[in-house]
């Protein structure tokens, strides 16, 4: 340990104090052994740090900072480079603010477009995600502060999200949902990573010991310290001998006696606490210095600027066909006459919903900033309401503005309703006034322009309505701008897709079971996710992982490729300069193993003048050819003849060479296991027995036990009259709110809940002693409640006596577990005075 020293002044209670949070995001502080309060806050797109009345769900006010694009954006760029960028504006903001660790970047892997945070996250593929997010850590790192990569792992789904069960088998696990992780910690040495809410096969991520000590400290070499998600901490003590360091927010005194009493009953060695504790004394001494000489104030104009140069860069041109003939109709020339239509150009939607909500410094809207273009502007009409149904004068006002105009740029979006923390999507669709107002808008001008604003894809049934299609995702506070300026052509669209963008949800092989509303969320589709599932199921798509247009075009050629290396040139062939990012891919045609049909394992952005070529080359690295074996617990390489791939998408390759590669002569896991359907993806409909062999062991039965960790969406299965109030009351709000199309989200919040988390997110007021006893009113014990109100009618005591009696035994063990709380928290509290 390195802190031996400081560490021998503690008591065990201001040790195990240490490991909690002392306010909703900060941590506690022991000024006599000179270990200072470090402060957290949200930031995976911006700073959110609520000085005032803190909360984790985006609902009070936060600190004023910029909003960059969200991590879609970005990563539709390919460009680490901007991404440190970024990162380290973020930092140096949070520094300000006098924040030492922030929450971010979100690396979760997109298994399905329906995911309501996956604007808060970079890719399906991992190797990609990796790279992008390793780039932000050392961005934000670079300041002197902590970044926190989040949610480790296999995070897929918000609903059930605290107690939803992620069931996969190894290989999927480290190949697919690790790896991007594993590329931050080893590339980019976070000081902090958080833990995710859910299980992973029966074990909850945050005191899995198999990801946190196996994996995460003793294979990849991580050192820092593992914050749990807000409130996802379930057993603190397990936490703690697993491998976690911090259980956020503030927990009340309740989790520093879980500890004590860990201790005293041998559960829990002191030992492992020191370790934890090494931990937190290594990062406040990293992180604290640095944050007290940062700068109080940032230069909000260059951010906003770099924020409006993320934007551009990571906005991808889907579409550009030509007007009658002729030239493509983006760019737009000077002087063209624009019809400015949709809701979304005068309030514009460029951020997420829920934790990572930042109070931008400020926010550019089209309407705003057509003004500083050398277009014509000849009106703007809303077109549609914002959240759906229909408006026949604003249809119609929109309509006959279209007819006197040249062009029409036409802003339609997903709203901040459809996508969400707390909230998986309802749909892959955009809402039908819109749909059905660029079809009428079509008929009466031909060229339009769609500005698409979305944290993740939609279907594009209305693609063929438009000319020209940009995918601006979520672009931050300055994407409006960034948007005319690819209009305009001051800036020559390069951005590419970091997700395959299917025909139809469901074409997606996750989609008949996403979000699970069970208790386990099974991946039966295994490596299938994204384009790896679209290519070697060999199954159409609207838009390819990798794809983008540019206003120039690019050659390639000269191809030399080995097993560590590929180099080629690329040639700008058309009249403007721009960039293009060059994917490569490697591929093994005659596996024995089973594999997706190819993997992207690199990427390079080339930027060229007209005419200009430029040599480059890419390197491979040791995650090349490599595929985890269950069977001998190891990567190993499948030896034999390679595919190397250069390509502008991944359905577009460019060149092609073969190359021999040693392999490990490792046994094939899969002898004697029946994964025929995962030979050539054919996992839509993966059957019980298939997913047993890919697990190689039976799939896990439901657990239905009524405990801490049952949810309120579950309280209709306990015995409870009272709790079925309950759940009848938050399910007649949900439905009601789902049928409006407009979700709750403080009641889908409550709804996926479990239990426990009423001590986990309450700041000492429950303890677990507490949620105990309402647990025993779940399961019943309160029908002796029902059995004194019926014998107390037949008795003739009266319908109030028997009340009040039944009153009485339901809030007995309950008020008796709330003052047993503040007895034993009295008592640890002059522990620590």
């Amino acid at each position: 340990m390195k802190h031996e020293d400081i560490i021998g002044k503690l008591s065990l209670e201001e040790k195990c104090a240490l490991l909690q949070g002392g306010t909703t995001f900060g941590s506690w502080g022991i000024d006599r052994a000179g270990i200072p309060a470090i402060e957290f806050s949200d930031g995976p797109n911006g700073v959110r740090h609520q000085a005032g009345a803190a909360d984790h769900l985006g609902l009070n006010g936060s600190e004023p900072a910029t909003c960059f694009p969200t991590a879609v954006t970005v990563a539709n760029s390919w460009d680490p480079e901007l991404g440190e960028r970024i990162g380290a504006a973020m930092g140096q903001e949070a520094a300000s603010q006098g924040v030492d660790v922030l929450l971010g970047p979100g690396l979760c892997i997109k298994r399905n477009p329906l995911c309501g945070r996956n604007f808060e996250y970079f890719s399906e593929e991992p190797y990609l995600a990796g790279k992008m997010a390793a780039s932000y850590v050392r961005g934000i790192q670079s300041n002197g502060i902590a970044a926190c990569p989040k949610h480790f792992a296999v995070n897929s789904q918000e609903t059930r999200r605290q107690a939803s069960d992620s069931i996969l088998d190894e290989r999927t696990l480290r190949e697919i949902y690790l790896t991007a992780f594993e590329i931050v910690v080893r590339e980019a040495q976070p000081k902090t990573i958080m833990s995710s809410y859910n299980l992973i096969n029966g074990t909850y991520a945050n005191e899995n010991a198999h990801l946190l000590d196996d994996i995460l400290r003793k294979e990849w070499g991580f050192g820092g310290s593992v914050v749990t998600d807000w409130g996802g901490s379930n057993d603190h003590a397990a936490g703690v001998a697993a491998g976690s360091t911090f259980e956020m927010p503030a927990p009340g005194l309740g989790s520093v006696r879980e500890l004590l009493d860990a201790v005293a009953a041998g559960t829990l060695s002191e030992k492992d606490i020191d370790t934890r504790v090494d931990e937190v004394i290594d990062l406040v001494l990293s992180v604290h210095p640095a944050t007290l000489a940062a700068p109080k104030t940032f230069d909000q104009d260059a951010h906003h600027e770099l924020a409006r140069e993320a934007a551009a860069e990571g906005a991808v041109l889907l579409k550009n066909e030509p007007v009658a003939g002729g030239a493509p109709l983006l760019p737009l020339a000077e002087s063209t006459k624009v019809a400015l239509i949709g809701d979304f150009a005068q309030t514009p939607r460029y951020q997420g919903a829920g934790s990572s909500a930042v109070n931008s410094t400020k926010v550019d809207s089209l309407l705003d900033m057509v003004g500083e273009t050398d277009l014509t502007l000849v009106g703007y009409e809303p077109g549609f309401e914002r959240h759906g149904g229909q408006n026949a004068s604003k249809r119609t006002a929109a309509l006959e503005l279209a007819r006197h105009a040249d062009v029409v740029l036409l802003a339609l979006a997903l709203d901040e309703i459809a996508e969400s923390e707390g909230a998986d999507r309802l749909n892959m669709k955009l809402n039908e006034n819109q749909v059905e107002l660029a079809h009428a808008v079509a008929q009466v001008n031909p060229n339009v322009v769609v500005l698409l604003s979305a944290g993740s894809c939609v279907e594009t049934d209305w693609a063929d309505d438009a000319r020209s299609i940009l995918y601006c995702a979520l672009g931050g506070q300055a994407g409006a701008g960034a948007a005319l300026d690819i209009v305009c052509g001051k800036v020559n669209p390069s951005g590419k897709l970091t997700e395959t963008w299917p025909l139809r949800l469901e074409d997606v092989p996750s989609s008949a079971s996403f979000p699970s509303d069970e208790k386990r969320a099974e991946y039966r589709e295994g490596l299938y996710v994204g384009y790896r599932y679209f290519q070697t199921a060999k199954k159409p798509v609207a838009y390819p992982f990798g794809y983008g247009l540019s206003y120039t075009t690019f050659a390639y050629g000269n191809l030399e490729a080995s097993e560590w290396d590929a180099t080629f040139t690329v040639t700008n062939t058309g009249t403007v300069a721009g960039t293009e990012v060059v994917q490569l891919y490697v591929s093994k045609p005659d596996h024995q193993v089973f594999r997706p049909e190819q993997e992207l394992k690199g990427f390079a952005r080339v930027t060229l003048e007209p005419g200009q070529s430029k040599v480059v080359t890419i390197e491979l690295g040791d995650k090349a050819f490599r595929y985890f074996n269950d069977k001998t617990g190891n990567w190993e390489v499948e030896g034999g003849t390679w595919e190397l791939r250069v390509a502008s998408s991944s359905d577009d390759v460019r060149l092609t060479a073969q190359v021999e590669v040693a392999g490990t002569d490792a046994p094939n896991p899969y002898e004697g296991r029946d994964v025929s359907c995962y030979e050539d993806a054919s996992v839509a409909a993966v059957s019980d027995a298939s997913f047993e062999a890919l697990l190689g062991h039976p799939v896990p039965a439901e657990d239905s036990v009524i405990g801490r960790n049952m949810c309120f969406r579950d309280l209709n299965h306990g015995r409870s009259l009272i709790f079925w109030i309950v759940w009848a009351v938050l399910r007649a709000l949900k439905t009601g709110a789902d049928k409006s199309g407009k979700p709750n989200l403080n009641v889908l919040f409550i709804w996926n809940m479990p239990l426990r988390a009423l001590a986990k997110m309450t700041g000492g007021m429950v303890d677990m002693g507490l949620v105990d006893a309402l647990v025993r009113e779940v399961r019943g014990f309160g029908w002796g409640g029902v059995v004194l109100l019926a014998a107390a009618i037949a008795l003739g005591w009266g319908v109030g006596a028997g009340i009040g009696l039944w009153a009485l035994w339901i809030l007995a063990p309950i008020l008796y577990a709330f003052v047993m709380n503040l007895v034993k928290n009295s008592g640890v509290a002059k522990k620590l005075a």
